[in-house]
């Protein structure tokens, strides 16, 4: 991906943003998706992503989904005190599923 077309996929991949139990503040929502975004040019064709907030027990908890071509899926889960560094966690989980995952398609037939 040029790096033309990985700006374009920052500014344009949907991310759905989801709040439960709980608020979260405007930066902290905003630096997620910033984040997701930034992750995502590392994805072998991202669709979209999903962000979910939620709080329980006193721990806050951000999910975070990826969703690629062809149906597969990234889920990354992560609890912390406060919400900026349960997404942190997140992102970190992420990024690493990507790194280990083929950076390209295998467009292949199987054998018969």
């Amino acid at each position: 991906m040029t790096r033309s077309n990985a700006d374009h996929l920052e500014e344009t991949m949907n991310v759905k943003v989801t709040m439960r139990h709980s608020d979260v503040d405007d930066d902290v929502r905003d630096r997620a998706v910033q984040s997701v975004r930034k992750v995502a040019r590392a994805a072998p064709r991202p669709q979209r992503a999903e962000i979910v907030f939620d709080k329980a027990h006193d721990r806050s908890i951000a999910e975070l989904q990826l969703y690629l071509i062809g149906g597969k899926v990234c889920i990354s889960t992560a609890e912390a005190s406060d919400f900026r560094t349960a997404t942190d966690r997140a992102i970190e989980k992420l990024r690493n599923q990507l790194d280990k995952m083929p950076s390209h398609v295998d467009r292949r037939s199987p054998a018969e």
